[in-house]
Formats: structure tokens, sequence, C-alpha cells
């Protein structure tokens, strides 16, 4: 199955070049969905003008993006030499803490 979510333009780029092998989302309906193996097709927002496929090889999820943080090295993000609150600040830029509460946070290993 292939699912289809937007990314920002930083984050694309970092795992086109292989950097980036964990994405980070909530772990809402659409989320919920996703299986090991799937593939997801990521468009570069906002200008929506490139596309790359990715293959799903792990899902974990988990209550907190602290939690997450705290199991997960920097390195995987890309965000090598970020402190925890650098990268919960980040996250709670594009997501709220609400969000959070309501849905718990689903960390994406994908591959190239």
């Amino acid at each position: 199955m292939i699912h289809h979510m937007g990314l920002y333009g930083e984050y694309f780029d970092s795992i086109k070049e292989g950097k980036k092998k964990v994405e980070i989302r909530l772990n809402d309906e659409k989320r919920r969905k996703i299986d090991v193996g799937d593939f997801i097709e990521f468009i570069k927002v906002p200008q929506q003008d490139e596309t790359i496929q990715v293959q799903v090889t792990n899902l974990k999820i988990y209550e907190t993006f602290q939690a997450m943080y705290e199991d997960i090295s920097f390195l995987d993000f890309d965000c090598e030499g970020w402190t925890m609150q650098e990268m919960i600040d980040g996250t709670f830029e594009i997501y709220t803490p609400d969000q959070e509460k309501r849905w718990g946070t689903l960390a994406i290993t994908i591959k190239n």
C-alpha cells in the first residue's frame, strides 16, 4: 500500500539524502493504517513540486514525543547535536500538546 504525506522542504531533503531515517507523526487515524512493508510517498511542501517514495521498515508508538526522543538517537532524525528541548520545541511548531495527548506519537522508520 502507498500512503501520501506532505513534508516540509528541509525534512524532505534530509530523507532524500538518506540522513533522516525516522519520520515522526501523530498516531492519528491516517497513520494507524500504515504497516511495515508499506510505502510512503512524501510530497515536498509548500512547493509541491517534488516527491520521494520510501518503504516503512518499522513502526513504534509512544505516548509522547519526549518518550520517543529518549528512545531513538537524534542522529536517526538528522538532528545530531540538538538538545531535547530543541527537539520538543521544534515538534510543537508543527503539532500541539493537545494533539499529542489525544493521539500519541508514531516513529516511522524508513528506507529509500
